[in-house]
């Protein structure tokens, strides 16, 4: 059986008897000198017991267990959790594009909420939500030991109601509280519009199940309204994530031949190797990708086969490095587990897990202004006695002179405006 991946009452004797019921199909799979950890177990259900006879308050054997399955899932590493029926159905809508919340893609660091990246066009989005903000509470209560899913499902919600998040920004001391109001998040992955003639700008938010056919259907929109587009930039920045068949397909749009991505994990099931199809989408024309810290999962997956095949450059930040593989398994509840079971692997065998893509050309993330007033430094129309330009009007008999404005892009986004520049030069080395 496949499972969908993505870069997701009993008294304690009676409990113990079931575990060690169960158990019984691992003792036949398990290599001679192996044993079950039956001391292990027999803790546990010591423990167990201890709760339900002295914790100060009752404690129903279903909370306690579901405890205990979450514990032992989230302490294997931060995206590894187990979902109730609830975060389950939640789970499969934000891969489809639609749900109730506030637009975040977090993690967790420190015990603590991480935000990997804001969702554009969301309520996250408009507060000025950064990847790397901390979320230390929601509303009056502390994230510290909540677990990620269930701090993911108080922020989920219906729309129209608020929720206040406590918020540490990097490089600062004092959290910061926001009020943020839920709001229905429907989520474009492909926006797409030319930045000049014949070259066009292709952003993907995240990876839904649709993203790769959406891809193929901009770039024939944006090859029709050029006329042949002379190059691209795509935009991943803050792109958190999402199905790897979507990533898979995203880079397939831009390769024709040789390995996107490889999996690898401890059961041969989980290892896995993805290859290109022919035809090139874009014709070989030059190819910049826009990457930042917010860039994670997915998003490094094409980053990272691009790069490798040298079919474009890779400009920005460095990537947030997460490179493992999660699998949902359905329960016969109607739950889930989501579980880590491999790791992806660049075409040139790169590990992307904590190190990330690091950019061919990198960009710090700085903001460009308008200066005031003339430029100040000395030309040689400024020295006296300096000679006139063949057919140069007197002084006073011309147009004034101007300041020329900077570059209303750069003002707006001076990575794009970067990326622009440099696709441009491409284009013409191209020719």
């Amino acid at each position: 059986m496949r499972f969908p991946r993505l870069l997701y009452g009993l008294t304690a004797l009676t409990l113990l008897g079931l575990l060690l019921v169960n158990t019984q199909g691992v003792i036949a799979q398990q290599t001679a000198g192996e044993d079950v950890p039956l001391e292990e177990l027999r803790g546990f259900a010591e423990v167990y017991e201890r709760i339900q006879r002295n914790y100060v308050e009752s404690v129903d054997d279903e909370t306690l267990v579901r405890n205990a399955i979450r514990g032992m899932l989230e302490r294997l590493d931060p995206h590894s959790a187990y979902l109730d029926a609830s975060e389950y159905q939640q789970l499969q809508e934000g891969t489809r594009g639609e749900f109730g919340g506030l637009g975040l893609e977090v993690g967790t660091r420190d015990g603590f909420v991480e935000v990997i990246a804001p969702i554009d066009g969301t309520p996250a989005d408009a507060a000025g939500i950064q990847p790397g903000d901390l979320i230390i509470r929601l509303d009056d209560q502390s994230v510290k030991g909540l677990g990620l899913q269930e701090a993911v499902s108080q922020m989920r919600g219906d729309p129209g109601t608020e929720i206040t998040l406590s918020i540490l920004h990097e490089g600062e001391d004092t959290p910061r509280e926001i009020t943020l109001e839920r709001a229905v998040i429907q989520v474009d992955s492909v926006r797409t519009r030319m930045l000049e003639p014949g070259f066009g700008y292709l952003r993907i938010s995240q990876f839904q199940s649709r993203t790769g056919e959406d891809v193929l259907e901009a770039l024939s929109d944006l090859n029709e309204e050029s006329g042949g587009l002379e190059g691209l930039v795509l935009d991943l920045r803050n792109n958190p994530g999402g199905v790897l068949d979507a990533a898979v397909d995203v880079s397939d749009a831009f390769l024709s031949t040789g390995e996107i991505v490889s999996t690898r994990g401890r059961l041969e099931r989980a290892s896995s190797r993805f290859t290109a199809t022919p035809n090139d989408a874009l014709n070989g024309a030059p190819l910049v990708v826009l990457v930042n810290a917010g860039s994670a999962s997915a998003a490094e997956i094409v980053a990272g086969a691009l790069q490798d095949h040298r079919r474009a450059v890779i400009m920005g930040e460095q990537t947030f490095g997460k490179g493992s593989v999660q699998t949902i398994m359905p329960l016969r509840s109607g739950n889930a587990v989501k579980l880590t079971t491999a790791r992806y692997y660049t075409p040139d065998g790169r590990s992307i897990q904590a190190d990330g893509i690091a950019p061919d050309v990198e960009i710090a993330n700085v903001t460009v202004s308008e200066r005031d007033g003339r430029d100040a430094r000395t030309r040689e129309s400024d020295l006296p006695g300096h000679l006139q330009r063949e057919g140069r009007p007197e002084d006073g008999e011309g147009p004034e002179a101007t300041d020329v404005p900077a570059s209303s892009l750069a003002s707006q986004d001076f990575a794009l405006a970067e990326a622009l520049n440099l696709l441009k030069g491409l284009s013409i080395l191209g020719r």
